[in-house]
């Protein structure tokens, strides 16, 4: 077990230095990490002082160390899983019992009639007990099956409720294969896992339905014994099963990937098939090639969030920051530059809008929504949080920075636009140019044809906004990674994290890397069929395009890093909770937004960095609100519920606008 200590600059007034010094040991379990470290300076009481406070935190090798220590970093995508093989020895038992292989016998399980127990009869335990049972018929109508036919009527009862009973292996004899039987049972076990592996909850299930298939099975009848599974001492045997669920189930990787993430990889396959091998929906709507191809999305953003924290963790700082600045964004991007291309060939102005609207309601979600629920979640297990308040000052300062320049093209077309209406009529409801005059749909003149307000004007601060952006990234990331490195002087044990020695990485920097590049390919992928297919959505009459863009669009892509984030709210580490959203917000006007104007500028697509009111001022009010909350430093289910009400009301104004011009 590896130590990190984090030097942290803390701000206390001076009567609570000393209660603050007594409480190091507890500030480890908050993980409260500030940007800015100093030496202390002690000054009278009633004044502020700044105190150097260390936090520790635990790692199990170098490798996992560096990943901890990118989380604290400006530009670095905070990640929660694990990214080299943890020592099984130091698990905690409800772990283990997760990886368990079903084949101990235990003393004193307590009760096996639970819920779950109740659920697996009503959902497998009565048909494959039924196929058992036809199969056991069947044998005993060849005669020479017979012994086989018994065994699959002793497997029958086994498997309507196997919980508590053993199967053990009596007395070596040869091997009798099931001509019949085994081929239907083999389909029949292969249905039961794959239902009980993708209900995740329910993988014992599977494991059972496994071990049945590969070992049982394959036995002589004689050599299989069904027995209580109650004893007074532990033993072992083929097969014993005690649960058939197990909520912790949702914590089970396969070589370190989240079971969630494994199950949902093949509907990047599906809906590859389903896109291009039925491109005139005969077979399959339009709304469904829409749904897959946006749900392939999340088991990628995992694949390429994992791939990240793979790379940075094994590199040093330099190459971690390319890694996430580059990779970071890729699944945003690929998404806006694809429905961008596809508009520009519709020559449509409406996916161009849907791309707006999908930016804006990433900055929304990652503003109100993703730290109000994991305030929320945090608070109702922790009751109350607290993080520093300076470093949220910080992030929140930023993202004024970021909101500003990046709304700054819009407020001056606001200022110095031409208001253009149309249906205008006078007050005798003709169109005569005298009287006053009743207009509708007043909107300013925004557009490229109003060539000397946006050729003159706009469009070199469109260009000037798009380089500033940029720059302030790079020099925080210079200010962090090489000139003030030291204020992040992380420690292992007694000396700095330079090797990887104890380390089983889950994925090599060459094997991450090969997977990112196949994640990207395949968000291209998934990116095309999305906004083909997207335009049935667009049509229904009930539903605002802006809506579909803030919520679907743009929060899909973000789930991996909201369940990162409510893990850490888990952890009482409501600090990274609060970064993961600041971390993406600023990405997306830093980073996303310049590299869709630099793509506009060498390949016209219409794309200009001009918002509707709506965006404009509902990005304004979120940061104000955020910064509003992160006032005192301290978090709980109420202020993530106001964060969380704010986000909603948003949304219902998105859900009742009317459709963007173009749509």
């Amino acid at each position: 077990m590896r130590i990190i200590t984090v030097v942290q600059l803390a701000r206390h007034w001076g009567r609570d230095v000393h209660r603050h010094r007594h409480s190091e040991k507890d500030s480890q379990m908050s993980f409260l990490f500030a940007p800015f470290v100093g030496h202390s300076t002690h000054v009278a009481d009633g004044v502020w002082e700044d105190v150097p406070s260390k936090t520790t935190i635990s790692a199990e090798n170098e490798v996992e160390a560096q990943k901890l220590a990118n989380n604290y970093k400006f530009g670095f995508r905070k990640w929660k899983s694990h990214v080299t093989e943890r020592p099984f020895e130091d698990r905690s038992e409800i772990v283990k019992e997760l990886y368990s292989e079903l084949n101990i016998i235990k003393p004193n399980t307590g009760s096996l009639i639970t819920c779950g127990n109740v659920l697996y009869v009503f959902l497998f335990g009565w048909w494959i007990s039924l196929v058992y049972l036809l199969i056991g018929v069947l044998m005993f109508i060849t005669i020479i099956g017979v012994p086989h036919g018994k065994l699959c009527f002793r497997l029958s009862c086994y498997f309507l409720w196997p919980f508590g009973k053993a199967i053990e292996k009596k007395r070596v004899n040869t091997y009798v294969w099931l001509f019949l039987g085994y081929p239907v049972l083999a389909v029949a076990h292969c249905v039961l896992g794959l239902l009980s592996w993708l209900l995740v909850f329910t993988i014992p299930v599977a494991k059972m339905s496994a071990r049945t298939l590969r070992t049982i099975l394959l036995m002589p009848p004689e050599q299989v014994h069904i027995s209580s599974g109650r004893r007074e001492e532990e033993g072992k045997a083929i097969l014993c099963c005690y649960h058939a669920l197990n909520v912790y189930y949702y914590k089970y990787t396969v070589d370190g990937i989240n079971v969630f993430a494994v199950n949902l990889l093949p509907l990047v396959v599906i809906s590859m098939v389903i896109g291009y091998v039925d491109q005139g929906n005969q077979v399959v709507s339009s709304e469904v090639k829409f749904a897959t191809a946006i749900g392939s999305i999340i088991p990628l953003s995992y694949y390429i969030g994992m791939g990240i924290a793979s790379i940075s963790a094994q590199s040093n700082f330099a190459v971690g920051a390319v890694v996430n600045a580059t990779f970071g964004s890729i699944t945003e991007l690929t998404f806006y530059i694809t429905a961008l291309l596809r508009g520009h060939r519709q020559d449509s102005k409406c996916l161009e809008e849907i791309v707006k609207s999908a930016l804006t309601g990433t900055l929304l979600g990652c503003i109100l929504f993703i730290p109000g629920i994991c305030m929320i979640i945090g608070g109702l297990k922790h009751r109350e949080q607290r993080f520093n308040s300076r470093s949220a000052g910080v992030s929140s300062s930023l993202l004024f920075i970021s909101i500003g320049g990046v709304f700054a093209p819009t407020l001056f077309s606001k200022a110095c636009g031409n208001l253009v209406c149309e249906d205008c009529t006078n007050s005798s409801g003709t169109n005569s140019s005298n009287g006053s005059f009743n207009c509708k749909n007043c909107h300013y003149d925004l557009s490229e044809n109003n060539y000397s307000l946006f050729h003159s004007h706009i469009e070199p601060l469109v260009y000037t906004v798009s380089v500033l952006l940029p720059a302030s990234y790079i020099i925080g990331l210079l200010f962090t990674l090489k000139t003030h490195s030291h204020i992040y002087d992380i420690h292992i044990g007694d000396s700095h994290a330079s090797g990887h020695l104890d380390a089983v990485v889950h994925w090599s920097r060459w094997r991450a890397l090969l997977i990112l590049i196949i994640a990207t390919v395949l968000m291209s992928v998934c990116a095309d069929l999305t906004t083909e297919h997207i335009q049935p959505i667009l049509n229904h009459p009930g539903i605002s395009q802006y809506f579909i863009g803030v919520t679907v669009l743009a929060m899909v892509p973000e789930i991996p890093e909201i369940v990162n984030g409510i893990q850490f709210a888990l952890q009482n580490n409501i600090s990274l909770s609060l970064e993961v959203g600041s971390c993406i917000a600023v990405q997306v006007c830093m980073i996303q937004i310049p590299i869709l104007i630099l793509f506009n500028a060498f390949y016209d697509v219409g794309f200009v960095l001009i918002f509707s009111d709506l965006h404009l001022w509902a990005s304004i009010f979120s940061v104000i609100v955020v910064n509003y909350i992160f006032m005192d430093g301290k978090s709980d289910y109420f202020q993530g519920t106001a964060l969380v009400v704010v986000y909603l009301i948003l949304l219902a104004l998105y859900f009742f606008a009317p459709s963007p011009a173009g749509c």
